[in-house]
């Protein structure tokens, strides 16, 4: 008798657990492997993947860490005959709560949502802008880009490639210019419209992202020697993605939709590494037909919280087809080797920049954040042992106390805590407070971002700078943990407490750089955040970050996870952990399962 593979622990939702059981007695579904496939699928989604694949699942003894017997998942040839043969599962196309498809098992919606964006990215992939002048095009990108020295220029290639197509993927790290690039895009399509404008939206994800994209939009285009009648058409006017599509309260529907389409000629989403799969679907489908379509991000970040890795499954560039590369050359002059005459049609999409001007050859941050995306934990931990680079520290001692770990958050806050006490400003007060940052991998445990918190409220107490017990009291950082579209407060929003007279008021900076001020029993739900998770602090950057690393390996920790906490300063990172955590998290590449990677690559 054949002995399944070792044991399996899995911990799945309350959530997913009872929509699974709800679907097989919906359908009437007795097959317990059948009802396992449900349990896996629903459980997928809330662990950020768009579906599961049968063979990482078939042939092992599986339970769940809430309890009950292990039970023995059949082989993956068995498998696949019991979900073809049960009602709850179709084939794509039809009409059912579970998708089957090559050997991976959808929720219906998941499903939709990527057949959906993978269609229509290809069919912008395979429809290039026909109407571009290319000798006024080269003539703009190259007064627009005539104090750059990069060789090739990454940054007006990048432009030439967004201006002659429909859809643009701009990828590169901290500092390689996407946002100067995106702006001189964006003169340079303004140039092509001629005397009617163009009418391009600038997104982000969060609030806090677009009111970054908005500050840096203005600081470039005051920068750009234009007529002013030019630099008037350049949008600088950043908004979140759910206010763009038109949010609509405790619903997943927007108001813009393929049947009431966005009143634009294109967007730009900066970001876009935190874009999910279903955000990012629906985004395409309230474009208009001949809209375009330009996402800007960092292929090495972390991936969305919620499910999918879309930005990159976009970012597997093969390099420019032959046509298309001589076609850059005439409207741009950069030379560039093609990928050959073989190159699936979403490549002439692609920009990858590749030079940062933030993170010199000088800096611990760069050459620490090159190692770890090249998958090489020897040199990063030689680099981190070694000492030499100002803005880098490594402290290697894990078993550190909870009083050391309080005092060095402490004294990372002491400007923040001085601001509040002296009564400044909220708009000072937020500024201070974004100087620094405490970064962990977890939410949960004491070194995870819920403990530390309150570690760090504890010392506040002992110190006498708050009274015991006191939820609310000045000072306090907040981050917004659920969307609320009537008060325009959404996940990932950061707040601080402040007295305003004789009440307490939670200050917030909208996207459109105004303050606005909240009774704190108006707020939706939200948590204290001196420390915050890696994955909140995306789209965010701080002067100074404090990343604490768990004690123990983690499937958590990743190289994405790694890197994008190390790039969210701007100058100086102390990273505490030891260094078998961080040369296993240095190992491990970021995996998701979904299908999109396959279908815009192999056009499944």
């Amino acid at each position: 008798m054949i002995q399944p593979a070792p044991f399996r622990m899995l911990e799945i939702s309350p959530l997913g657990r009872q929509f699974a059981a709800y679907l097989c007695r919906l359908n009437g579904e007795t097959d317990p492997a059948v009802a396992w496939a449900a349990r896996l699928a629903c459980q997928a989604v809330a662990d950020g993947r768009v579906c599961f694949r049968l063979e990482d699942y078939a042939g092992k003894e599986i339970t769940q860490s809430e309890g009950g017997p292990p039970f023995a998942l059949p082989g993956l040839t068995e498998w696949l005959a019991r979900l073809r043969r049960s009602r709850l599962v179709g084939r794509p196309g039809e009409f059912a709560p579970l998708i089957l498809e090559d050997h991976r098992l959808y929720l219906a919606r998941y499903w939709a949502y990527e057949r959906k964006l993978a269609d229509r990215l290809l069919d912008w992939a395979k429809s290039p802008c026909e109407t571009v002048d290319l000798e006024r095009l080269r003539s703009d990108l190259n007064h627009l880009f005539a104090h750059n020295r990069e060789t090739p220029d990454r940054q007006k290639l990048a432009a030439a490639v967004a201006a002659l197509r429909r859809f643009c993927v701009i990828s590169g790290g901290p500092g390689t210019g996407k946002t100067s690039t995106v702006v001189r895009i964006l003169a340079a399509l303004q140039s092509q419209a001629g005397l009617k404008p163009l009418r391009i939206a600038l997104a982000a994800p969060t609030g806090k992202a677009a009111a970054r994209m908005r500050e840096a939009i203005r600081h470039q285009k005051a920068r750009l020697n234009l007529p002013q009648d030019l630099l008037d058409a350049i949008p600088d006017d950043a908004c979140t993605l759910h206010r763009l599509l038109g949010a609509r309260p405790d619903s997943v529907y927007f108001r813009h939709t393929c049947e009431n389409p966005l009143p634009v000629d294109g967007v730009v989403v900066d970001e876009a590494s935190m874009v999910d799969l279903a955000l990012l679907a629906k985004l395409v489908d309230a474009l208009p037909e001949r809209a375009r379509l330009i996402l800007l991000g960092d292929r090495d970040q972390l991936a969305a919280v919620e499910a999918g890795s879309v930005f990159g499954d976009l970012c597997r560039s093969a390099g420019f087809s032959l046509e298309f590369a001589e076609q850059l050359h005439r409207a741009s002059g950069v030379e560039i080797e093609s990928g050959g005459l073989f190159v699936p049609p979403l490549s002439d999409c692609i920009a990858l920049l590749t030079h940062s001007h933030r993170f010199r050859a000088e800096s611990g941050i760069g050459t620490l954040a090159k190692w770890i995306n090249q998958g090489q934990p020897k040199r990063a931990l030689e680099l981190l042992a070694d000492g030499g680079y100002a803005d880098l520290a490594w402290k290697r001692e894990n078993a550190r106390s909870p009083t050391d770990l309080a005092e060095c958050m402490e004294k990372g806050y002491r400007d923040f805590f001085e601001a509040v006490e002296r009564k400044a400003e909220p708009p000072e007060v937020l500024r201070v407070f974004d100087r620094f940052r405490v970064l962990t991998a977890h939410r949960e445990g004491e070194r995870g971002a819920a403990g530390l918190n309150r570690l760090l409220e504890q010392r506040l107490v002992r110190s006498r700078r708050i009274k015991p017990g006191a939820r609310w009291y000045p000072g306090r950082p907040v981050i917004v943990t659920r969307n609320d579209y009537d008060l325009r407060l959404f996940n990932g929003d950061v707040g601080v407490v402040l007295s305003a007279g004789a009440e307490l008021r939670v200050y917030f900076e909208d996207a459109d750089g105004r303050l606005r001020g909240f009774a704190p029993g108006r707020l939706p739900e939200h948590e204290t955040v001196y420390a915050m998770t890696v994955h909140k602090s995306q789209g965010s950057e701080f002067d100074e970050v404090l990343l604490l690393l768990p004690d123990a390996e983690s499937p958590v920790l990743d190289r994405a996870l790694l890197y994008t906490g190390l790039t969210r300063a701007r100058r100086r990172v102390e990273i505490h952990g030891a260094a078998a955590v961080l040369e296993a998290a240095i190992k491990r590449p970021p995996t998701r399962a979904s299908g999109l990677g396959e279908r815009l690559w192999h056009q499944l």
